[in-house]
């Protein structure tokens, strides 16, 4: 019996690594499109073919929760993460597609800070999962969880600058469009905490 739950519990580990792998290469992503803002459509496609990825780990995820009768953690647990992780890329995705869509023409610093701290805080994110296979260390996942919320809390507060000078500008369409990606990407941080708060739940549980 042993020997049948245990490949179950690396696979659930596996799979969530995977996830959070994935949202680091979103991150990784988005970065790079907003420090060369160029052929943005083409960088569109590569980020949503990244999100389909990300959608078909959690597929599989819950396809295995549903299937299998003892779990490493609680299903719930496994549940939640995986749907964090799958938040966070999809309001990545979400940010470079509105700048494709709202049809800037160029990024700016805020932009490309809060892109910096959202992959600060996925590479934090997948540390932290993969923390959560052998919860012996559990205080190295807890101070990683610390430390997103840090970057969360400097999200909010680069977010309030570029508001404070966006609306410094006559132009009001590039205000609301601005406003709006500026917002999109503190939100991908919002989700990186989320995502954080759950983890550290698990590891205070389970260590």
């Amino acid at each position: 019996m042993r020997d049948w739950i245990i490949p179950q519990d690396d696979q659930f580990f596996d799979l969530l690594e995977q996830s959070a792998q994935n949202v680091r290469a979103g991150a990784e992503h988005l970065v790079y499109t907003v420090e060369n803002f160029e052929n943005v459509k083409n960088k569109c496609h590569k980020m949503k073919a990244l999100e389909h990825k990300g959608d078909e780990i959690t597929h599989q995820i819950y396809q295995l929760l549903n299937k299998t009768f003892i779990t490493p953690i609680e299903p719930e647990e496994i549940s939640k993460l995986a749907a964090s992780l799958d938040d966070v890329l999809d309001f990545i995705d979400g940010a470079i597609r509105m700048m494709y869509l709202y049809g800037i023409e160029e990024t700016d610093n805020y932009m490309v800070e809060l892109s910096k701290l959202i992959l600060v805080s996925t590479e934090e994110l997948e540390q932290a999962v993969k923390g959560i296979r052998d919860l012996k260390h559990a205080n190295a996942v807890e101070e990683q969880c610390i430390e997103i919320n840090r970057l969360e809390n400097l999200g909010d507060d680069l977010l309030g600058d570029a508001i404070r000078e966006i609306f410094t500008c006559s132009d009001a369409i590039r205000i609301i469009k601005y406003k709006d990606i500026y917002e999109k990407l503190e939100s991908a941080t919002d989700r990186c905490e989320n995502a954080a708060n759950v983890l550290s739940d698990i590891a205070i549980r389970h260590s």
